[in-house]
């Protein structure tokens, strides 16, 4: 099983444009297959990742593959939330950069690791967490929060239409017992969509496991406090690079471009996913890519 396949590797590889000894910050290593491209070019990265299983991961592959990284200095990895961006680049000595990526969202590592618990599709606990430092699980807020706090988790965070009834059969559920695994939880919300005759291409869990996943790791407020942060970074045409998947993310980052007369936008619309990288990679589909350089 491949750890995770990037979305729209070549727009993101074309923009960055990376070149020998120019420096970047994959702000969302992953699976370092950004990474892995931009070191093949001879650039130099600063990857950062919230997950220590992507860290040791990029590790591996980089000792792994066919390519030689020249010093130490090539690629330097962090542990840490990107919304101290500013701070790990000045100690890193990557405080003036060619370019930065942030690649958004859940990677498919983590939702087929069952005991993450990001999946409705492999049973596991309710956990949600991207750094196991986090000490508030999706079980917390599952089986702590009220009806209308839940409700507005679930409407906020993915527009979720069924919301309040689905905040009020967990509610209702945890008198039992608590809501433990995904598997329950996703059984409760189908119930929900089954009461209301509601069908469409989603699983119905599909909302309420991504706003549970947002909340969990703060994923909306470390991007807000993430983005100004790259201005000071980035030297004068350096880019900026958001692969986002959710309405709410991207949202942010089109108001941010907008807004910041430091930077002129390259994509006036967001740049998709074309249909032979969705059929290839089913979970590209809903990748939107926005790309800006400073002035």
């Amino acid at each position: 099983m491949k750890y995770h396949t990037p979305a729209l590797l070549q727009e993101v590889i074309d923009l960055l444009d990376p070149k020998p000894d120019k420096k970047f910050i994959d702000a969302t290593i992953g699976g370092g297959g950004h990474t892995l491209e931009i070191l093949k070019r001879g650039g130099k990265v600063l990857g950062i990742d919230r997950d220590p299983d992507a860290i040791e991961h990029v590790k591996k592959e980089v000792h792994s593959s066919q390519f030689t990284v020249h010093s130490s200095g090539d690629l330097v990895l962090v542990q840490e939330n990107f919304n101290r961006i500013g701070q790990i680049a000045k100690e890193k000595g990557f405080e003036k950069v060619n370019g930065i990526l942030f690649d958004l969202g859940v990677s498919s590592h983590q939702l087929e690791a069952a005991e993450r618990g990001f999946s409705f599709e492999k049973n596991g606990p309710l956990d949600m967490r991207m750094d196991p430092n986090l000490t508030v699980r999706a079980f917390d807020l599952v089986n702590n929060f009220d009806q209308r706090r839940l409700n507005e988790i679930f409407k906020t965070y993915s527009q979720e239409k069924l919301s309040w009834s689905i905040a009020g059969a967990i509610c209702s559920a945890r008198q039992i017992k608590p809501i433990e695994t995904t598997d329950e939880l996703a059984e409760i919300i189908k119930e929900v969509y089954r009461r209301f005759r509601k069908k469409g291409r989603l699983h119905p869990a599909t909302k309420t496991f991504q706003a549970l996943r947002v909340v969990v790791n703060s994923e909306l407020l470390n991007l807000k406090e993430a983005l100004p942060q790259t201005l000071d970074l980035l030297i004068t045409g350096g880019r900026l690079v958001v692969v986002s998947f959710h309405s709410l993310e991207d949202e942010i980052v089109k108001r941010f471009f907008k807004h910041e007369s430091k930077l002129k936008v390259l994509t006036p619309k967001p740049i998709g996913p074309k249909d032979l990288e969705i059929r290839a990679n089913p979970r590209s589909r809903s990748a939107k890519l926005r790309a800006a350089e400073k002035v």
